[in-house]
Parts: structure tokens; C-alpha cells; sequence
């Protein structure tokens, strides 16, 4: 089960929620339901917080 990026938990690595969004998208089979894109969009904001905003963009 996944935390929310709200909990007083200690933050989690880019990396830790990265491998998530990958699980995600593995067990959607690359098209996600609404309640695995609500999922998606938290994991990303996570994801976002984690990386300080150093994250690259694809080219």
C-alpha cells in the first residue's frame, strides 16, 4: 500500500517513488483506470518534491 505524500512519514527518494510509478503503469498494462491516474498525479507531485525540482526533462 502506498503513503500519501501528506503523511508525517519521513520523505521518501526520488528513486523509491519512482520505482512506483513504474509498478503502477506495469500493473495497468500501460493504460490506467481514474483511480490509478489519481494515484499517478500524487506519485508525480511526490516524485517532484523529492527531486527538489532537478529533475530533467525528456528530449
Amino acid at each position: 500500500m502506498s503513503r500519501s505524500p501528506c503523511s508525517s512519514d519521513a520523505v521518501r527518494t526520488a528513486a523509491v517513488v519512482n520505482k512506483e510509478i513504474r509498478d503502477l503503469w506495469q500493473r495497468s498494462g500501460g493504460c490506467l483506470s481514474p483511480e490509478d491516474e489519481e494515484q499517478y498525479q500524487r506519485l508525480l507531485v511526490e516524485w517532484a518534491a523529492a527531486t527538489g525540482g532537478s529533475a530533467r526533462t525528456a528530449a
